[in-house]
């Protein structure tokens, strides 16, 4: 179901819309900044990403397209490479040079999506959300489709059975059920205190917000120039002035600052009268806490989740998830333990969010696990940092098939490179050599090199840097095919 960017679009079309720049920082430490949670797979149902599910349940909708997904710089080749994965190529790769919240990034999509003079359907999804029930949802999207060509603005709530505080709650005018499942809106609430959202379960009036958005794009533009004309008028400019960049489009930074930073609820939702809110009963949650992580994870009949080498005894209602190394857990109860090879988190269960400050703390005393792993993603493929002193590391690179650093050069470091897995090539000045396994080569400081893999497996090597000053900086780029500059 690939579809070229170059086909045209239809005023029947279905265009998803994908937000996915957040930094994941309350999944912490398997969710890091620079590797997000919707690039990770936490689904019990198969191996594919947060933002890949997000695309492929969708599958069946009638007029689906290819989807506009917003995205940030440091991002960007990991939204490329999983959706290549898929077979998708998406419509556009929109990168924010910061983020501006949900109302300015649905109107760069809702621009992008008309730019031809047609007027499909949006739907706007984030990227880090859980959907049990693949066929209900894509029910509901097929009703709310009804509502969203009359002019609608559709978004889903999420009947609450728990008060729960970490979530927006939308308010209907009427009460909603399987007779009558839409309504008009009355208001959008904040996330509330413990005992306001105990008095929202009581109230059958209030669902939680989903997120989840369906509009005309004409609709949806038309309602902000009324309510935001400065947000329209700066995104069009942001897109005017923008750049291609490969498979991306950068929207233009300077005209971008000076955008207002407002979610879609508060710049529209709250004050159009076209609302419309729909019940989703599709075992929807926001995958926003190792809590409710631990909530969608199979569980033993102790109620712990176990992923990864662990072994527990007289241990209740845990979640426990090793990386790399062996946990033991004994006679703990309502913990999560989770292990990657540079970090380890230990936290009551219902303490969980409280993540999110404990990394405002490791930046401010410039803690690198903030967000980087030991294993860092390039377009080529990856490296993981094995061992390092003041003036030498060692790291394992994998370069995917048919792939290739830049050529480059280093000021302050030599390299050595010794072939593990696969065949390189090897450009270093002006000699151009294929190296096998077990076999090796050095890079002298200041030499003009390159290292492609020309086969069609991975290759796979390790590397041993010695030098003053051994960061990342540290590259002169000469020709790059990811578009990179030094």
């Amino acid at each position: 179901m690939k579809i070229s960017n170059e086909d045209l679009i239809s005023n029947e079309d279905l265009i998803p819309v994908i937000l996915s720049g957040g930094s994941g920082t309350r999944l912490w430490p398997l969710s890091r900044e620079n590797y997000p949670k919707q690039y990770i797979s936490l689904s019990e149902k198969n191996n594919f990403s947060l933002l890949q599910n997000t695309y492929l349940r969708l599958r069946g909708l009638n007029k689906l397209r290819n989807p506009i997904i917003i995205s940030n710089q440091s991002q960007r080749f990991l939204v490329a490479e999983q959706m290549r994965e898929i077979d998708i190529k998406p419509h556009s790769i929109l990168l924010e040079p910061f983020g501006k919240n949900t109302a300015p990034a649905i109107t760069l999509a809702a621009l992008r999506a008309t730019d031809g003079n047609t007027d499909p359907t949006l739907l706007v999804l984030s990227s880090d959300h859980k959907i049990d029930d693949e066929e209900a949802f894509r029910k509901v999207i097929k009703d709310g489709l009804k509502h969203s060509d009359n002019g609608r603005l559709v978004t889903f709530g999420i009947v609450p059975y728990e008060p729960e505080t970490g979530f927006g709650y939308i308010k209907s005018c009427q009460e909603l059920s399987e007779e009558n499942p839409a309504s008009k809106i009355e208001k959008f609430v904040e996330k509330p205190d413990l005992e306001l959202a105990e008095k929202f379960v009581r109230d059958k009036r209030y669902l939680w917000n989903s997120g989840i958005f369906l509009f005309r794009a004409s609709v949806f533009l038309k309602e902000l120039e009324k309510f935001e004309p400065e947000i329209l008028r700066i995104c069009r400019n942001s897109l005017k002035n923008g750049t291609r960049d490969f498979d991306f489009f950068r929207v233009n930074q300077e005209a971008f600052e000076e955008c207002p930073n407002q979610p879609i609820d508060i710049a529209v939702m709250e004050k159009t009268t076209l609302g419309s809110v729909l019940t989703l009963k599709a075992g929807w949650d926001d995958i926003g806490s190792w809590k409710s992580v631990w909530k969608n994870s199979k569980k033993d009949d102790k109620g712990n989740a176990l992923k990864g080498k662990v072994i527990v005894e007289d241990s209740e209602n845990c979640y426990l998830r090793s990386e790399d190394r062996l946990i033991v857990g004994i006679n703990i109860t309502d913990l999560v333990i989770v292990e990657t090879n540079d970090a380890v988190l230990v936290s009551k269960k219902d303490s969980t969010q409280k993540v999110k400050q404990i990394l405002k703390k490791l930046k401010k005393n410039n803690f690198r696990e903030a967000e980087d792993n030991k294993k860092i993603y390039r377009p080529w493929g990856n490296f993981t940092s094995i061992e390092e002193g003041l003036t030498w590391q060692v790291k394992r690179l994998e370069i995917k098939p048919k792939a290739s650093i830049s050529l480059q050069m280093h000021k302050q470091r030599s390299e050595h490179w010794i072939i593990v897995s696969g065949k390189a090539k090897v450009e270093i000045d002006d000699e151009v050599k294929i190296l096998n396994k077990n076999e090796s080569t050095f890079i002298p400081l200041e030499s003009k090199h390159r290292l492609s893999n020309p086969e069609d497996i991975p290759l796979i090597l390790i590397e041993v840097q010695s030098g003053s000053y051994l960061g990342e900086d540290d590259i002169i780029r000469f020709e790059d095919l990811y578009g990179r500059s030094s």
